[in-house]
Order: structure tokens, then C-alpha cells, then sequence
């Protein structure tokens, strides 16, 4: 390869915090030498892994009713790496805060279903507690405030809420990783990726400030991975469902998270309020859930790369309509379209909010503009189905990881999987400390 360009054993591209989280794992925990993360804004986590862009929730399974049991066991897992991280390593809690957490259950419907949850979920969550009305009150005194008196409500209930903000995680992931002095880590900021080629040895990829070669790629840009992903002839089965998030803003009237029972049938997350994650004097309330055809929020440019990761064929529109009429699905996202209709849009999403918080009135939430992210859903054209969760790409050396699921909850976890995939691409020489990811991370050393 021509002796201008700089040479790198892993090239990750994308600094969010799936980015931040990958070069921290391998910078601390394996025998690679020369890393370079690549990214296009001009600090790590500006996109999605923002604090405006996500509900900066640390999730474990134990409130989120869309969880079965296994996914909890697994989520549950991978949220204790980045819980015993900060523990660690943010004693003056700048990354995160703590609060109380519960799931509302209104109706006789949703109180059996939590009951029956519960009775399930306590030997995997044993500080799990199921609340009557009474003793929600005492928590969340604005849950229960102007409530019908014989509306009946129950909730399961946690102590052990974090609100994280993955921004600042992201950049303590980086501080750990370029501290290591022994280490070449290279930081390529404003940096675009044009395309790459796979070529004998390693991967050139070409940037708008060079070309620089890596033997092991790692994408981890969201919706952009997959469009990558196309470029080199891998994923040529999926397509990008992507759901845009929007948030209300109301004064603080809940200490804590306060989340709602999942709709069946309903793949998005449902309406919930969280405290600001360093300001209990604000509430946001949502995320809506409206389909995008854009890579990232607010940039209508990027219609024209989502195009390009479906592809203008019929079989796509086609899986696209199937997906789409589900009744279900159909009804929500013509709802979460109308909450961006001026004057209506506000008023249906206060019925929404009322839920949680009763007395709330429409003086009292704001849209929270410029708030949201883009989260995309892997669609399958052979099976024609949504695939929720994890999505990623393994190639011959190179690796896009598309929409971590839970995001930025099992960042660590996936970063550990990565490394495994990598340190197998470099060859036998080179190692992973996984014993000792494990014993620095795991629940066994608290």
C-alpha cells in the first residue's frame, strides 16, 4: 500500500457512544497497538448519544414491559457493565444521576398484567416492589394528584433508576482510552468517510482529510451503517424502518421515571416522564414515535442516503406497505403524526401526558425543540418482516453495527462482543483480556 497513508490495526468509525465504548474496551483490554476513531462532528456523541437526542435511560429489563424475561436477563447484564463503570469511575456523579423508577399500570387490564409480571420478574429483580395507590402517592405525589378516585392504579417500583447522560459517558470513554499512553490512538474529528475498498492486505478509506488503511473496519453509525454496509455488498436483504423521537418539556412535577404499560403490538417505546438527568426542575415527557425517511433528525438532505438503503424497488415498498397496514401500527403512527399538527397536535399528546400526570394542563408542556433522535429498524425483505433489536453486519474484517438495542444501555456488552470478532480477525498474536474486562466491570466487584 502507498507509504503516505498511516496504517492502523482497527478503524472505528463513528464516535457515539457505541464508538466511544468499542475504542475504550480495546484500548484497555487487548494487545492492539494502533487504533484511529473516525468521526464527523467535531466532538464524540453529538448525534444520537446526545442528551437532547434520548430518554438518557440506563435500562435493565425490570420496568420495561416490552421486556419478555430473557431479554431482561440479557439486558440486565449488559446495563450492569456500564452501572459498575460509572460507579467507578464518576464518583462525583457529572455523568449521571440517581433516581426512583416505576412502571403505571392503570385499569384492571394492565394491574393483572403487572401482577403476573411481577411474581416473574422478582427472582431477576429482588428489589422489585409492586406499589399500591397509596404508596405511589408517596413517591410521585403528582402521579396520583386529580386522579378519578376510582380510577385504580398499581405500579412496580425500583430504587435503583439511573439517568445517565451519554454524552459525557462517551467522552469518559474516550479520556480512558487516549490516557493510555503505551498506545497509538489516533482521534480523526470532522472527518467524513467517502467510501472505502477492501483491497490485499487491508481496507483503504478515504476521508475528506485523506486516506489512511486499517486492517479491521468497525462502523458504528447508526442508520449510516447499513448504507455502508451496501457499498461493499453486504445487506443487501435489509432496509431501514427509521422512527424519529420527539419530547414535551413540562416544569418538574415527577422525582423519578415514571413509565407506562408497552401497547401490544406496538414494536416503540411507550410514553413515559423522566426528570432531566442534572435538573429536577424539568420533566420530559415521550418520545413520539413518527417513521422517517431521514438518517438523522432535522437534515432533510439525508433522504436521499435512506433511499439508498432500501433501494428503488417494488419488493421494498411493498415489505414498507405490509409492515406499515399492520391496524396497529397503522393507528399509532397516524397518532404520533397528528402530535406534530399545530394546536391539535399538543392536545393529543396532553391526554397522553395526563395519564401520568393528571393535573398537568396545556399551559404546562412545551414541545422540546430541536429534542429527538432517529432510531433505525431493521427491515427484512426476504422474510418481509421488522426486526427488532440488535442489528449487526459481520463481513470479511469489518463490522457494522446498525442499531444496538437496548442503544447505549449495552454499549459496553457489545463492545465486548466486537472485540471478541476483532482480536479473531487480527489473527492469534493478539489477545482480550476478557477475564479482566469482567473483573473491572462486572457485578461480582461491587
Amino acid at each position: 500500500m502507498p507509504g503516505d497513508r498511516k496504517n492502523y490495526e482497527v478503524a472505528i468509525v463513528g464516535g457515539g457512544i457505541s464508538g466511544t465504548a468499542l475504542l475504550y474496551t480495546l484500548s484497555n483490554y487487548t494487545n492492539i497497538q494502533r487504533i484511529v476513531l473516525i468521526e464527523k462532528n467535531p466532538e464524540v456523541a453529538l448525534g444520537n448519544s446526545h442528551k437532547t437526542s434520548n430518554s438518557q435511560t440506563l435500562h435493565f429489563g425490570d420496568i420495561e414491559t416490552n421486556y419478555t424475561f430473557a431479554k431482561a436477563q440479557k439486558v440486565k447484564k449488559a446495563a450492569s457493565l456500564v452501572k459498575n463503570y460509572i460507579l467507578k469511575n464518576d464518583p462525583q456523579q457529572k455523568i449521571y444521576s440517581r433516581y426512583h423508577k416505576m412502571v403505571l399500570a392503570i385499569g384492571d387490564e394492565q394491574i393483572e398484567e403487572l401482577k403476573t409480571r411481577y411474581q416473574e420478574f422478582q427472582t431477576l429483580f429482588p428489589n422489585l416492589k409492586l406499589l399500591t395507590k397509596e404508596e405511589i402517592e408517596l413517591f410521585e405525589p403528582g402521579v396520583v394528584k386529580h386522579r378519578p378516585v376510582d380510577e385504580e392504579i398499581i405500579a412496580l417500583f425500583s430504587e435503583e433508576g439511573y439517568t445517565i447522560d451519554f454524552q459525557k459517558l462517551a467522552q469518559s470513554f474516550l479520556q480512558k482510552s487516549i490516557n493510555n499512553s503505551q498506545k497509538t490512538i489516533d482521534l480523526m474529528m470532522e472527518t467524513k468517510v467517502k467510501h472505502l475498498e477492501q483491497q490485499k492486505e487491508a481496507y483503504c478509506i478515504y476521508t475528506n482529510r485523506g486516506e489512511i488503511a486499517a486492517k479491521v473496519v468497525v462502523f458504528t453509525t447508526g442508520a449510516y451503517s447499513l448504507l455502508f454496509a451496501k457499498s461493499l455488498g453486504y445487506g443487501q436483504d435489509y432496509a431501514l424502518l427509521n422512527v424519529a423521537g420527539s419530547f414535551y418539556l413540562a416544569p418538574g412535577i415527577l422525582n423519578g421515571k415514571v413509565y407506562t404499560v408497552q401497547l401490544k403490538e406496538i414494536p416503540f417505546a411507550a410514553i413515559h416522564g423522566d426528570a432531566e438527568v442534572h435538573d429536577r426542575s424539568k420533566t420530559r415527557f415521550g418520545p413520539t414515535a413518527k417513521v422517517t425517511p431521514l438518517l438523522e433528525p432535522y437534515k432533510y438532505t439525508t433522504i436521499f442516503d435512506y433511499v439508498k438503503t432500501a433501494g428503488l424497488s417494488i419488493k421494498a415498498l411493498l415489505v414498507f406497505l405490509k409492515i406499515l397496514s399492520q391496524k396497529a401500527i397503522l393507528k399509532y403512527i397516524i397518532k404520533n403524526f397528528l402530535y406534530d399538527v399545530p394546536f391539535l397536535g399538543k392536545r393529543l399528546f396532553l391526554k397522553e401526558v395526563q395519564k401520568i400526570v393528571p393535573s398537568l394542563q396545556l399551559k404546562d408542556i412545551q414541545l422540546a425543540r430541536g429534542y429527538g433522535g432517529i432510531r433505525p429498524q431493521i427491515v427484512n425483505l426476504k422474510t418481509q418482516r421488522l426486526e427488532l433489536g440488535e442489528a449487526k453486519i459481520i463481513g470479511e474484517n469489518i463490522l457494522f453495527n446498525i442499531t444496538p438495542s437496548p442503544g447505549a444501555s449495552t454499549c459496553l456488552q457489545n463492545a465486548e462482543q466486537d472485540t471478541e470478532k476483532i482480536v479473531s480477525f487480527l489473527g492469534s498474536e493478539y489477545k482480550f483480556a476478557k477475564d479482566q474486562f469482567w473483573q473491572d466491570l462486572g457485578d461480582e466487584q461491587l
